[in-house]
């Protein structure tokens, strides 16, 4: 039996993919009765999802932006942390990456997860400082928790000398059952869909999930398929700017944040991730556990996502390309759902979150040995 450890999980995102993953994080370790916390802000579902769980909640006011509020909030963290000792500290995004090992400093052994790291979020000057601040926080962690084996090779690369441990996201498969040939159509009919192919974005909107890009692309597709139909399932900072964008588009629909992102993913011939950054997104999974063709920007930890036939992935910025890939497999539909099943099996042959959230236990225990001194 595990020694009842007491971890504390800071996650600055509170919803989305990040969230989903540190969740499952949790929900395993309470499973193997060890004191779990969730230290996080109030604005999203996270910390709601993780107190029905049966996790401690410090709730930590923290804003999105990496270097607004950093002094307050790092002297908020340090103060909950002091609150409640722990063996671990999992840091889960780069704003709880930045504010937890300034308030941490190595003192416990601490995790970090960047989930796409803060260098590509930004450009020029700002780039520069996030890389130099990553290199200089290597010091203060004892492992970087890597999303795609692409996440890990970028901190090679960029000189972050810190010992990584490569962890692919999973998905929870018992909540994403296979799915029933005649489920489409129920779906299309419950969500007021007609009869055209269908392609669905789901995500952020964001610059980083980049639906400004498949904007740009979207005529030239609806121009091949006129038939077709793109629903862009979300909500977030780029909202109101996507939605002047849309106001000129034939074929589109906005449906906002939904808490029915399975039943859009169903619905859909094509499922489209085309964000300029990531570590290794949860979205392409997703559509590959209902069996759904994913075309996809090469971000980082795509490539590994999504193997060969299970649908496309082209270059970051090739519009042409992208809208080609999409307007295919709208127009062959039949080609589409050959692609959705090799993507369910692949999804089912490694990417349980079950498997991961047990391998991240392991290294936990094995670092905390490694830590202690070795008894007389």
């Amino acid at each position: 039996m595990s020694p009842r450890l007491h971890v504390v999980h800071v996650s600055r995102p509170v919803s989305e993919g990040t969230a989903v993953v540190a969740l499952s994080y949790v929900r395993d370790q309470l499973e193997r009765g060890w004191n779990v916390t969730l230290v996080c802000p109030s604005d999203g579902w996270l910390g709601y999802a993780a107190r029905d769980l049966g996790a401690r909640v410090r709730w930590w006011q923290s804003r999105r932006e990496p270097t607004r509020g950093v002094l307050g909030e790092t002297m908020a963290l340090r103060s909950i942390l002091a609150e409640c000792p722990s063996d671990v500290v999992h840091l889960h995004g780069a704003k709880a990456g930045l504010v937890g090992r300034l308030a941490v400093h190595g003192r416990t052994p601490t995790f970090y997860q960047p989930h796409g790291w803060s260098f590509l979020a930004v450009d020029g000057a700002k780039a520069g400082l996030a890389l130099r601040w990553e290199r200089l926080a290597a010091r203060w962690t004892d492992t970087v928790v890597c999303v795609s084996e692409d996440e890990r090779r970028l901190a090679t690369e960029r000189a972050i000398d810190a010992r990584t441990l490569v962890l692919p996201n999973g998905i929870d498969l018992a909540a994403w059952p296979r799915v029933a040939d005649a489920e489409r159509q129920v779906a299309r009919d419950e969500l007021g869909l007609d009869g055209g192919p269908v392609a669905v974005c789901v995500g952020r909107l964001s610059q980083q999930k980049g639906q400004h890009d498949l904007l740009d692309a979207w005529p030239e597709v609806h121009r091949a398929v006129p038939d077709a139909t793109l629903v862009l399932v979300g909500d977030g900072p780029d909202r109101a700017a996507l939605e002047a964008r849309a106001e000129g588009l034939a074929g589109l629909r906005m449906v906002g944040a939904r808490t029915d992102v399975r039943r859009w993913l169903v619905a859909a011939d094509v499922v489209v991730a085309p964000s300029r950054w990531e570590g290794m997104a949860l979205v392409p999974l997703e559509a590959m556990a209902c069996a759904r063709s994913i075309v996809a920007t090469r971000a980082v930890g795509v490539e590994e996502t999504v193997p060969d036939g299970a649908g496309a992935v082209v270059d970051l910025g090739a519009r042409d390309d992208l809208a080609a890939a999409l307007a295919h497999r709208l127009r062959h539909r039949d080609e589409a759902d050959a692609e959705g099943l090799v993507g369910r099996a692949h999804v089912e042959s490694g990417y349980d979150a079950a498997t991961a959230s047990a391998e991240l236990s392991t290294v936990y225990l094995t670092r905390l040995a490694q830590r202690r001194p070795a008894p007389r």
